[in-house]
């Protein structure tokens, strides 16, 4: 019986010394399931519906998914201190904003999921710490910026990486260059219109390069392309094969793409977009001869020019070719000009000098080059002393011109000197005749070339970069322009468009080029401006108003003379007559007595004067 209740203080000890036999719960958030069986630990929440990263993950996770819900931001506490994390998926969501160091402790990440979201930009911070990563998708999303040093981290370890369906215009080209592991690269469906030749001579491990749906015109070649046989479909490629998609793209089918139509491939998208002669053919069906090039043509240059020292200076020079031609300048003293801090060379042709010193005179040199050629043209530029002040407010009227203003006449010596340097392609093209807004434009006969088809113009002012075009029928040597605008400078180059009977294609040979000059239109004498206007009427009504009043006055004066110096209106009293002066005839006639009037304006003769009274009386002989 004392065994019992030795044994009865003895079980409540049991479970005290003996070991746990299984490890602590770990915490699982609401709506998720978390395998925590057995290594690695996975956490599950797709589709719960959450706003947020959850707080109370396990650190300890090796998987973590949280696609199809809402969250709308990672912040730099959501994924800390998660260093054994290989996989993470966030695709799908409203993502936003991704902290810089968000990713900072998941040095152990194989495959990071962002697509489906709607990231704007991706900076340089943001992917900090990926230094395993393989696997990036960044589809789906609304790219537009790409940081140079967005991908430094994971460089060198990088394998898959997918930016399709974006709204990226330009890339790091040179930071995808360093993805020496890459086997994977999808840059389809977004706005990329030109890729830099070289840009994948490094991507040794490339295997697949998808560009489809971008605004491609060309594909410049590149040493990994000729290394490699390029194939259109991952089936059944080897695996030392480069599987390219470039469809969608409007590609311009010229001499920059013989390269690639030189290479077998078995494709069912591609289609050429230009020119017009090729547009909407099949690519792969397209001869190779027919992959054509046009050299420049210099169309419009500027004339000579003179600056004073100090002043800013502009040179243009314009041409047109298939390719677009590239315009470079070279120097008086042969040195290839670019931008600097006295000059700037801008992409349309034009060289512009900041501050123009003396030394900088002399011919400048336009070279425009293209894949077919190239094609030079002089500018003369002046430096020296500023010309002389001319007066602003002149009122001088250009004189009359008889007839019609736009009537044809001959060129003018300021017109010639203005045209006296012309495209050095000049074979005869001329204008005999010009107006103010018309000219008369004529060029010999091209019988050396067969086969012409159409004749085209193509002209610009030195107002206006747009080329105008306009196409004349073969047998035509003149053609009238009348759509020009008075007082400017053109330039224009006449074009034969034939059929070349080596390859059957339609093809371009310059006939000449000209410059000239319009007439300035007619200035009539324009009305005062208003201002002086005003004044001239002011003075104008001063004046009248202080004649009047001088008239006023002076009329005044008159009247008061008149009347002997009384006011008008009241009567003269009559004088006390001291002496009267009377011409006698040999009678002595009585003299009537002075009436009281007026006094009236006469002349006397006096002879035999005397005085006479009251009482005077006639006296005989």
């Amino acid at each position: 019986m004392a065994v019992l209740p030795l044994l009865l203080c003895l079980l409540p000890l049991a479970p005290a010394s003996s070991p746990p036999q299984s490890a602590t719960p770990s915490l699982c958030p609401r709506r998720c399931r978390c395998q925590t069986q057995s290594l690695p630990l996975s956490v599950l929440c797709p589709g719960a519906g959450l706003l947020f990263v959850p707080p109370s993950l396990d650190r300890r996770a090796a998987e973590l998914r949280l696609a199809d819900n809402f969250i709308a931001a990672v912040r730099r506490r959501d994924l800390a201190n998660m260093t054994g994390l290989l996989h993470l998926s966030l695709s799908r969501n409203t993502i936003r904003h991704v902290a810089a160091g968000a990713f900072a402790d998941l040095r152990a990440l194989r495959a990071l999921h962002l697509d489906g979201n709607r990231l704007t930009s991706l900076g340089e911070g943001q992917l900090r710490g990926l230094v395993n990563l393989r696997h990036l998708i960044l589809s789906n999303n609304q790219l537009a910026a790409l940081a140079a040093g967005a991908l430094d981290d994971c460089a060198e370890t990088l394998e898959d990486l997918d930016l399709s369906y974006n709204n990226l215009e330009q890339l790091p080209w040179e930071a995808l260059g360093r993805l020496g592991n890459v086997n994977t690269l999808g840059l389809d469906h977004n706005l990329l219109a030109s890729v830099p030749a070289g840009a994948f001579s490094r991507l040794h491990k490339l295997a697949r390069l998808d560009m489809t749906s971008n605004r491609l015109t060309t594909i410049p070649p590149d040493p990994l392309f000729s290394r490699l046989p390029l194939l259109a479909r991952p089936r059944g490629s080897p695996a030392s094969a480069l599987v390219l998609a470039f469809g969608g793209n409007p590609l311009h089918c010229n001499c920059e793409l013989v390269w690639l139509r030189r290479l077998a491939r078995e494709d069912d998208l591609e289609a050429c977009a230009s020119p017009p002669a090729l547009g909407g053919r099949y690519f792969w069906a397209v001869g190779e001869e027919e992959f054509v090039c046009e050299p420049p043509v210099v169309t419009h240059r500027s004339p000579p020019l003179a600056v004073p020292a100090g002043r800013p200076a502009a040179l243009r020079c314009r041409a047109v070719g298939d390719p677009e031609p590239r315009v470079r300048w070279v120097s008086p003293q042969g040195r290839l000009l670019g931008n600097s801090s006295r000059a700037r060379a801008f992409p349309n042709g034009t060289l512009e000098l900041l501050v123009t010193e003396p030394g900088d005179g002399g011919i400048f040199t336009c070279i425009a080059a293209n894949a077919a050629g190239e094609a030079t043209a002089a500018v003369e530029l002046t430096v020296g002393p500023p010309p002389p002040p001319q007066l602003a407010n002149s009122t001088s009227c250009d004189p009359p011109r008889d007839g019609d203003p736009d009537a044809l006449t001959p060129p003018s010596a300021a017109s010639a000197k203005a045209a006296d340097t012309v495209p050095p392609t000049d074979r005869g093209v001329q204008v005999t005749e010009h107006g103010a807004t018309a000219a008369l434009i004529q060029w010999p006969d091209q019988r050396p070339i067969p086969g012409i088809r159409m004749y085209q113009i193509q002209y610009n002012s030195s107002a206006d970069d747009i080329l105008v075009y306009r196409m004349i029928p073969a047998d035509s040597r003149s053609f009238l322009l009348t759509d020009l605008v008075s007082g400017r400078t053109y330039d224009l180059c006449v074009l034969a468009v034939y059929e070349d009977s080596a390859t059957g294609l339609t093809a371009t040979q310059p006939v000449g080029c000209t410059r000239f000059s319009t007439e300035p239109a007619l200035r009539p004498c324009g009305a005062p401006h208003a201002p002086f206007l005003g004044g001239t009427m002011i003075i104008a009504l001063g004046g009248v108003i202080v004649a009047s009043v001088l008239v006023f006055i002076f009329v005044l004066l008159m009247r008061y003379k008149v009347h002997g110096g009384q006011p008008p209106g009241k009567a003269k009293a009559p004088a006390p007559v001291s002496s009267v002066c009377s011409q006698t005839n040999g009678a002595t006639p009585a003299l009537p007595a002075p009436e009281p009037t007026a006094p009236r304006a006469h002349t006397v003769v006096q002879l035999d004067c005397e005085p006479w009274g009251s009482s005077h009386e006639p006296t005989g002989p």
